[in-house]
């Protein structure tokens, strides 16, 4: 999730309160909150931080939770029995079904809703890589999946976050349609090969899986180079702005 820290996401009332708003004259001590006064009503900070603590709890945040709690579960379906049990491997792909439907929703409700916290845009994507992850590891360890094909994906996604974490002063790198079509690509083939498929499906499956690595790999140069150009015109806006107040 990307938007807006979680102050701004419902915490208002409490930081009004806080500043000397409207009604901020009305503090239990008496303290003025008008602008420039030297003190701040009393549990005013405290006000604030709990506005801002309740705002975790919310819709969005509650999906990316969900997603959390199912990769340990994911991953005792995935290994019971030795992997290879039809009945788990299906509850797996349950979960694996649920945690991919969280990931739409929670990104779609935070950014309809204004639900945007500092702890979403941290814990969303950690959920997405750990979801994606257990099960690309599990189906290599089982031996369903080559492990070049974990190495490549989990690469990709794992690079793709640095880049964006050291580019980060000069813009945001956004999602790209490119980018969505890797992710449901990626999620379908992953569900495909966590079913105990036969036959046409197993075929179906590669195709898909292969479709999967290619949009990875591409989207990912794609990302490097969004990076660089990104960079570069961050630094020559920085010294432009430079030059200019040097005038």
């Amino acid at each position: 999730m990307t938007g807006a820290p979680a102050s701004a996401a419902g915490g208002s009332p409490g930081a009004k309160g806080a500043t000397g708003a409207p009604g901020a004259s009305d503090a239990p001590d008496g303290t003025s909150g008008a602008p420039g006064s030297p003190k701040t009503p009393r549990g005013g900070k405290l006000g604030a931080a709990a506005v801002n603590q309740a705002s975790l709890w919310n819709i969005a945040n509650i999906l990316t939770m969900i997603r959390l709690v199912l990769v340990p579960g994911f991953v005792a379906l995935m290994l019971a029995d030795g992997g290879y049990d039809p009945a788990t491997r299906a509850w797996a792909w349950a979960a694996f079904a649920v945690a991919m439907i969280t990931d739409i929703f929670d990104g779609h409700l935070a950014r309809t809703y204004d639900l945007v916290t500092d702890f979403g845009k941290i814990a969303d994507p950690i959920a997405d890589k750990a979801i994606m992850g257990a099960a690309l590891v599990c189906l290599s360890g089982l031996g369903d999946l080559p492990w070049w094909v974990t190495f490549v994906i989990l690469g990709r996604e794992l690079g793709v976050t640095l880049l964006r974490f050291v580019v980060i002063r000069y813009g945001v790198i956004p999602a790209s349609r490119g980018g969505k079509l890797k992710t449901l690509a990626q999620g379908t083939a992953v569900g495909m090969y966590i079913l105990p498929l036969t036959g046409a499906l197993a075929t179906l499956r590669f195709w898909v899986m292969a479709v999967a690595v290619v949009l990875t790999v591409v989207t990912g140069i794609d990302y490097v180079r969004q990076a660089i150009v990104l960079r570069r015109r961050g630094i020559a806006e920085r010294r432009a702005a430079a030059a200019e107040a040097e005038r």
